[in-house]
């Protein structure tokens, strides 16, 4: 096993890569009695065509991601996760996200034994024509109920006026229409093409034993083919916005709005890391709690709520912001104000660095705060970084008004929700 310190919080991270390809990553706490675990798969709803093991085009029905995690929960046993983890009191979940599909578990006893599981569960799909028709259904249901959401519905409108051809502009589940395509054979397909040791990781946080994790997985995968990595079809996002404005309803009391931002960060000269942490300062110091404007909206009364984002693809990154007004005309005005006057200076930028490092102590006591941090930088910079903290204390205030220069902020899309 490799051992890699996390300098400045005084932790040793294990990791290890198996014959097969599996990536493994282990953060064991003495001071803990609960355990955190992930098993995840590099494949997300962003995939939606690809090169098949038979080296054929193929392009599912979309929302197949999301389906297929639904059908590994399902077994020839008849016994289901939810089930099993339940019996040691252990909780058990999954995820699928644009770029990865996860599927976790979390307690304090069998650690060994639900490892054991887990491993199993995931690397023995099984699908039949008769419960992939009853997942339909189920799925379905999901499909309609989110899209009742207001935010929900809100985030995606503006997604689809952000995004011209990329997969971010589309629903992480599909639609109806397109699910009800999915056949078995479609989900055997992407499962034995995507989850492959060699395209997936582990991730453990917590009290455990590293080397008796890693002999419990050793066991269950070291002697699974390591397949191949297929070959997905890159799309090309333009880096104009889909549609300027667009107004929907919703079933809302109050008027919300959501505004998009998309730059170019082809010529920003950053690595990846570096460009997330300086577009994220810059918009804490836009629009963070302590902000000018979160102090002029408040004292105005044209705001209810707010939340911020940045999502980070190749050569092009977006902003997010949605609110909820009384006033959403006028709050809209206030915030492209903001683009258009950006002022940001030295001291809120050191106040800042200050709390993003103490937050970066403060969640090493959370063992899932840690593995979510681990997780984000796994699946995006395919590696842990173990220095964060002296990557912030090291930004610079000339950097972050040079990306200031280079932005711009009149490429935006604006979404407004009414009553309905």
């Amino acid at each position: 096993m490799k051992k890699i310190n996390l300098k400045n919080i005084d932790m040793t991270l294990y990791t290890e890569v198996l014959s097969n390809g599996l990536e493994i990553y282990m953060l064991p706490y003495k001071n803990k009695k609960n355990y955190y675990v992930t098993f995840a798969t590099r494949y997300g709803s962003d995939v939606l065509e690809f090169t098949d093991i038979n080296r054929k085009s193929y392009r599912p029905p979309l929302g197949i991601a999301h389906f297929l995690e639904h059908k590994m929960f399902e077994e020839a046993s008849g016994e289901d996760p939810f089930t099993f983890y339940a019996k040691s009191g252990t909780d058990c979940n999954a995820a699928t996200s644009f770029d990865s599909t996860q599927y976790m578990f979390w307690g304090n006893k069998n650690f060994n034994k639900n490892l054991e599981y887990l491993l199993r569960f995931v690397t023995h799909p099984y699908f039949t024509d008769q419960n992939v028709k009853k997942e339909k259904g189920i799925i379905a249901e999901e499909i309609k109920m989110y899209r009742d959401y207001p935010d929900y519905k809100l985030e995606l409108k503006l997604r689809e006026n952000l995004y011209k051809n990329h997969p971010r502009r589309l629903d992480i589940a599909g639609t109806v229409s397109e699910i009800n395509k999915i056949t078995k054979d479609d989900l055997y397909t992407c499962y034995n093409s995507f989850y492959v040791p060699s395209n997936m990781f582990i991730l453990m946080t917590g009290n455990f034993d590293p080397l008796i994790a890693l002999e419990v997985i050793r066991n269950e995968l070291d002697s699974n083919k390591k397949g191949k990595i297929t070959k997905i079809k890159k799309i090309t996002e333009p880096i104009k916005v889909n549609k300027e404005k667009d107004v929907i309803k919703g079933n809302i009391e109050i008027p919300k709005i959501a505004i998009g931002l998309k730059i170019s960060t082809k010529d920003m000269g950053l690595d990846d890391l570096e460009l997330s942490l300086y577009l994220n300062m810059l918009t804490t110091i836009m629009f963070g709690d302590s902000s000018l404007f979160k102090e002029k909206v408040r004292e105005k009364k044209i705001l209810n709520g707010l939340s911020v984002g940045w999502e980070n693809l190749e050569d092009i990154s977006t902003f997010y912001i949605q609110a909820s007004s009384i006033k959403p005309d006028e709050l809209i005005d206030e915030i492209l104000n903001e683009f258009n006057n950006i002022t940001v200076d030295e001291s809120s930028f050191n106040r800042i660095k200050k709390v993003w490092i103490s937050r970066e102590i403060r969640n090493v006591d959370d063992i899932e705060e840690m593995a979510d941090s681990l997780y984000y930088d796994i699946l995006k910079y395919r590696k842990v970084i173990p220095n964060k903290i002296d990557i912030i204390k090291n930004m610079k205030f000339k950097v972050l008004k040079d990306i200031v220069k280079k932005i711009n902020f009149k490429n935006y899309s604006i979404v407004k929700m009414n009553k309905e």
